[in-house]
Formats: structure tokens, sequence, C-alpha cells
């Protein structure tokens, strides 16, 4: 039986739950929203084509650069309309799962 400094209470919608926290739960990485302006790596890998250069301007879903990952090519494309403000990256350049490749404005 948990004692009673051990439940929590979490509010979803309008609903009140007590429950027990595990303290993996307790000690997780906090949610932290994705600046869409910012294009990172969501795999280790290589990049084999960068397609854009500082100043430029692009749409939505423009490719803007190729990394490949497992021997699979993957295109990585603008999130929204805007400039790119810099690329981080050269061809043949390996990266890490969450690295900055490209900043749009």
């Amino acid at each position: 039986m948990p004692k009673k400094s051990d439940i929590a209470t979490l509010v979803i919608g309008d609903t009140a739950y007590e429950t027990t926290l595990t303290r993996k739960f307790a000690s997780r990485k906090r949610y932290e929203k994705r600046d869409p302006r910012l294009v990172v790596a969501h795999i280790p890998g290589v990049i084999q084509v960068v397609r854009v250069k500082a100043g430029e301007a692009v749409r939505r879903g423009a490719p803007l650069l190729v990394l490949e990952a497992m021997k699979m090519a993957n295109d990585m494309t603008a999130p929204l309309d805007g400039k790119v403000r810099a690329v981080h990256v050269r061809p043949g350049q390996m990266v890490a799962k969450g690295e900055l490749l490209a900043e749009l404005e």
C-alpha cells in the first residue's frame, strides 16, 4: 500500500486523478515544444547533399538536404515558408541525432 506522501494528483482536462508516480516518471526529461524554424537530424547519419544556401527563400516542404542513415536517403524538408538563415552542415559530414542542420527565419 503506497504511503499518502507517494500519491500525486494529476489533472487531465477537467478530471482529477489520484495516482502513484514512479521515480522514473518523476525524473523524466520534460517535454519542450520544438522550434519549427530549426531543422534537426531525426536520426544519426551522413549529409549527402545540401540543396540550399543561406539567404535562399524556401516554401514549406521544399527539400533542404539529404541525410543518409542506415543506407536510406532521407530528404530533410522545410517545415514552413521562409528564408534560410544558416546551413550548419556540409556534404560528407557525420551528424548525431538532434544535431542542428539548418535554421529558417
